[in-house]
């Protein structure tokens, strides 16, 4: 399988797993699953060819591991990310480490002054524990900014983490008092 077919593929499981699924007619479970032959069924409906092979491609190949399989392979889901507001997954609350990053693009900056990180039209703010992969996160989004967060002083104050089947850390909120300082990555 070519590299931008699985791209193009893992793409297409995002929106429709995180965001749309019914824009191919189908319907997750509370905790984002989905059949996998009802994927592949709803993705035909609509003009896009997916087999198991594909999809287990996409799933083991996909280096931020967006997804996950069920122990058996019948079912998907996306690890996190998730907007639509029937998916409630049920990440397990961890203790975090003393320090996690969230990347994002300087002209997000005055608005995360004013109110904190906020998961916008996501169940929860991501975070990592890697700096590098934050400021890849930013990169995204425009010229890059790394924050650093003091999730262990938040922690002891009552704020709730979980981690995401991927590595990824989710928190509802991060006050700004939490936000020990900004850097512009270069």
């Amino acid at each position: 399988m070519g590299n931008k077919t699985l791209t193009e593929t893992s793409k297409f499981l995002s929106y429709i797993l995180r965001h749309k699924p019914q824009a191919i007619g189908i319907t997750l479970d509370n905790e984002g699953w989905v059949d996998v032959s009802a994927l592949i069924e709803g993705a035909a409906r609509h003009g896009r060819a997916l087999d198991e092979t594909l999809i287990r491609e996409v799933v083991v190949g996909n280096d931020k591991k967006r997804f996950s399989l069920s122990s058996d392979g019948a079912r998907i889901r996306a690890a996190q990310g998730h907007s639509t507001t029937q998916v409630n997954l049920q990440h397990v609350q961890k203790v975090p480490p003393e320090r996690l990053y969230h990347g994002t693009a300087s002209r997000f900056l005055e608005s995360i002054r004013r109110q904190g990180l906020i998961p916008g039209s996501r169940h929860h703010v991501h975070l990592s524990d890697n700096p590098d992969t934050a400021r890849a996160v930013g990169k995204r989004y425009g010229t890059p900014v790394i924050l650093n967060i003091r999730a262990q002083d938040m922690h002891q104050q009552g704020h709730r983490f979980f981690q995401a089947d991927n590595g990824v850390w989710l928190v509802e909120h991060v006050p700004m008092d939490f936000i020990s300082e900004t850097t512009i990555a270069l």
